[in-house]
């Protein structure tokens, strides 16, 4: 039985946002079964240490990555690529992944994110596992819809060439990975793909669960938290929409309330959002004591595929939580959680948690309890068991 390769568009180490906890996660879980080599791009200077993944791996190299968002740009366009490719593209990331498969015997590779795809060299005779996680295209359709001028083009373009890339990988792989049931149908929908599969998003409720031990933050009276990536522009997009149209809907009726938005790298369109009203934290050491000190945690993005960590993580700290459609679309929440399309339909269901806290206690209750029920990570990542043991079967029997 052969080895397994990870490739991966940012290092899965510290597991501290969406993307990377999932990475972590299937890391985690792989490693568990097969002897694993981990390569990856780093954005982010704490990332380049690699020794909380030490346990984890039998090999691994994490490269440094800083092309420009321009320079990517310039490249898709002469050479015809999406520029999501383009920005990922490196000379070390294939020698690197060309030495690996020289020195080691591996049957499987594991690719974390669409970008990661053009990576798997044609003539690899193993098994190919795609974990695209929700469909990048789409998203880039969406920021087409809200684009004007030559921004509208580059992001239709953008969609069109990311969802032919998409189409051709998912016909080379053997299996398609997406984190929701929706997002799976909409892949097969749109690209005729055949061996596509859910594996579904978890989170850890022994971490993040309101009896842990952790620092609650001092701040008094209603509060309503947003936690996320602060440069990631479907999340700058939801904190303008709130602080701006929703809150001073929701502060009519409880005129004393505060939005807290929490996250890294805050744009300084988010900073501008700050007021007497609207904090903005930046980094945070351990975002459970936010979540345990809200009132309400709100997720109202505009554009969201796949199932939202920070959802996930606001249920299991027994917080009641109000969702656009789009973020509660991929979550089997079964009713825990609230969720609105329009600034009324979200404002009245935070005014009204607000103005019950019997209401809003019992519902951050009722999703804890199905954020057990439904999503610990040992039960979600189950089906890649198998994947990984066909690729061990195909390899024993060759």
């Amino acid at each position: 039985m052969g080895d397994l390769l990870f490739l991966a568009h940012r290092s899965p180490f510290p597991p501290d946002r969406g993307d990377k906890i999932r990475a972590y996660n299937v890391l985690k879980y792989l490693a568990e079964r097969k002897r694993v080599h981990l390569l990856a791009f780093a954005d982010d200077r704490r990332d380049l240490d690699d020794g909380g993944l030490a346990s984890l791996t039998a090999s691994r190299k994490v490269f440094w990555r800083d092309k420009s968002r321009v320079a990517a740009t310039l490249e898709a366009m002469a050479q015809g690529k999406p520029a999501s490719l383009t920005a990922f593209d490196s000379t070390a990331m294939r020698e690197g992944i060309a030495d690996i498969l020289t020195r080691e015997t591996i049957d499987t590779i594991y690719v974390f994110s669409g970008q990661m795809a053009q990576y798997v060299p044609a003539d690899f005779a193993g098994r190919v596992i795609m974990d695209f996680c929700d469909m990048d295209s789409l998203k880039f359709a969406d920021y087409a819809k809200d684009a004007r001028g030559p921004m509208r083009w580059l992001m239709a373009r953008e969609a069109d060439k990311l969802r032919s890339f998409e189409r051709a990988t998912a016909d080379r792989v053997h299996a398609s990975l997406f984190v929701s049931a929706a997002e799976a149908h909409l892949f097969r929908t749109m690209t005729g793909a055949k061996n596509v599969q859910v594996i579904e998003n978890g989170i850890d409720t022994d971490f993040f669960d309101p009896e842990a031990a952790f620092k609650i933050v001092g701040e008094r009276g209603p509060l309503i938290v947003f936690t996320g990536q602060m440069d990631y522009r479907p999340n700058v997009e939801a904190a303008a929409w709130f602080a701006r149209d929703i809150l001073p809907v929701i502060r009519v009726a409880h005129s004393t309330t505060r939005f807290a938005i929490v996250g890294r790298n805050p744009t300084d369109a988010v900073r501008a959002l700050a007021s007497d009203a609207v904090i903005v934290t930046g980094e945070v050491a351990d975002v459970r004591g936010w979540l345990a000190a809200a009132t309400c945690v709100v997720a109202p993005l505009k554009i969201a595929r796949g199932i939202q960590n920070k959802v996930l993580e606001a249920m299991a700290m027994a917080r009641p939580v109000v969702a656009s459609e789009p973020a509660a679309e991929g979550i089997d929440h079964d009713g825990t959680i609230l969720s609105g399309a329009r600034v009324d339909d979200i404002a009245r269901a935070v005014t009204d948690l607000l103005g019950d806290k019997r209401r809003a206690e019992a519902l951050g209750r009722s999703a804890r309890e199905q954020v057990k029920r439904r999503y610990g990570w040992e039960a979600r990542l189950a089906p890649l068991g198998a994947l990984i043991g066909k690729a061990a079967a195909a390899r024993n029997a060759a």
